[in-house]
């Protein structure tokens, strides 16, 4: 059994921990002049795919699936108004259909089939993937694409192959920073984001 002792010299944890509050608001600030109107455009994108009585599909490995059920819980839930339910799922949670088709197939096509069963035109898929380069997403993009489904892609690092699959009709929110927990916090914000502007859209919330 390996044992680990702490090491305390020349460990300031205060500056560490104030260092990582520092760059996280420094990403986000950076990241407004460029993010602000593509996310607006996405806001009115799935405000008006939900009207249209579509629904949002949301998909995501690791922190990213958290960010996906995040999503879809604040959609058929609520975020901070009431409201009635808006049709949103996350496919990253029925462990069932993840673990077959990652089996009898393979792990990149645990979405895509989802996508391919579920989604119909008019749909809308959130595919979220920090370094764009997930393999699972990608297919699930291209799923949604022979679908006629939109897609709002949230990446970070450039957008990696994600960028180059998107069409005109596509969102890409990428997060301009390279480091992965910096692109992550700045993806929860943007989805909060989405998901206030939803509400105010629907509910008229001006606050």
């Amino acid at each position: 059994m390996r044992v680990y002792s702490l090491v305390f010299a020349n460990m300031d944890l205060i500056a560490r921990v104030a260092q990582h509050f520092e760059d996280s608001a420094h990403t986000k600030l950076d990241a407004v002049e460029q993010m602000a109107a593509p996310i607006a455009a996405a806001i009115e994108t799935m405000t008006q795919c939900l009207l249209s009585g579509g629904k949002i599909m949301a998909c995501g490995n690791g922190g990213s699936a958290g960010d996906a059920q995040h999503f879809a819980a604040e959609l058929v839930g609520r975020f901070e108004a009431e409201r009635q339910e808006l049709a949103a799922i996350a496919l990253t949670t029925d462990s069932s259909i993840l673990t077959a088709v990652a089996n009898d197939y393979a792990f990149s096509q645990i979405f895509s089939r989802q996508v391919r069963a579920l989604g119909h035109a008019g749909d809308l898929l959130l595919a979220i993937s920090t370094s764009g380069n997930s393999g699972n997403v990608i297919e699930a993009i291209k799923a949604a694409h022979e679908h006629d489904m939109t897609v709002i892609a949230l990446t970070g690092k450039g957008g990696g192959e994600i960028a180059h699959l998107l069409g005109d009709q596509d969102i890409h929110l990428c997060v301009p920073a390279e480091r992965t927990a910096r692109i992550q916090e700045t993806h929860l914000l943007i989805i909060h984001c989405l998901c206030d502007g939803i509400d105010a859209l629907l509910l008229g919330v001006e606050e």
